[in-house]
Order: structure tokens, then sequence, then C-alpha cells
């Protein structure tokens, strides 16, 4: 599933970056750590523009930003269920959900299960695990 630049050449806009760059770039992350990004640079790359790209990411368990890839997607989540959709298209993560749960593994299964909870339950929405990143690093369902 892998598909790949072979090398990174670097952010033209690193504020904006293209579906094909966030791409090289996670297959090469150490060329530009995330330390040195834009602050809230996960938060920028969450959107629409993007989000394909990072699924795309996050599908491939042999992508080295894979992490970061599921970490923009709860936020993208999260951002779309807290504003009731007026922030993103409710048919578009319904689409990645289903495909996660179609042909993910593991993680991307747990992200389909808590997206879909978070859904039916708001409530349960807790900064720290969805925007900065809880549930990836101590993945489990909700």
């Amino acid at each position: 599933m892998s598909v790949q630049d072979p090398t990174f050449r670097g952010f033209a806009n690193p504020v904006d970056p293209s579906p094909a760059e966030l791409r090289a770039w996670a297959y090469e992350p150490d060329s530009v750590p995330l330390e040195t990004m834009p602050p809230d640079w996960d938060l920028l790359v969450s959107g629409d523009h993007l989000i394909t790209t990072l699924f795309d990411l996050a599908m491939d368990p042999s992508c080295p930003a894979r992490r970061f890839a599921l970490h923009c997607l709860y936020i993208y989540a999260a951002d779309g269920i807290r504003t009731k959709f007026r922030a993103h298209s409710r048919r578009r993560l319904r689409k990645l959900v289903e495909q996660a749960e179609r042909n993910g593994d593991e993680p991307m299964l747990i992200w389909a299960h808590n997206t879909r909870v978070l859904q039916s339950r708001p409530e349960l929405f807790d900064y720290h695990d969805w925007c900065e990143g809880g549930l990836v690093r101590q993945s489990r369902r909700l």
C-alpha cells in the first residue's frame, strides 16, 4: 500500500504542505523532526485538504510517521464531531471509518471504534486523548 517519494526535499510552506510533500515527509520524518515544525502543526494539517493522505499514511504499518498520521485522524474526527460537522463533512468521516473497519489493522479498527463511540456519546470527548495524542500513545477502546 506504500507509495512514496524516495527523497523528501522539504516543505514549500510547512503551514500548508501539499499532499505529496506530507507523504514524502512521512517516509523520511527524521529529515524535518516534528520538534522543528510550527507550533500546533498537527492541528494545522488535520483538515479536509490532507485527510485522505493522512488516512493512507495511518493505514500503512510500514510508514515511519504512522503514529503522527493516526494522531491527526483522532484530531480530525473529534473536530468534526464536536462542531456537529460544521468543520468537516459527516459523509467523509463516515467513509473513512467504514474503510478502516473493512481494511484496517488493530490501531485503525480502534480509531474507527472510538470515532463511532464519540459520535454516539460526544460527552466522552477528552482533549488530551483526542487532540494531544493520548489515544495513540495508550491505545484503547472507549
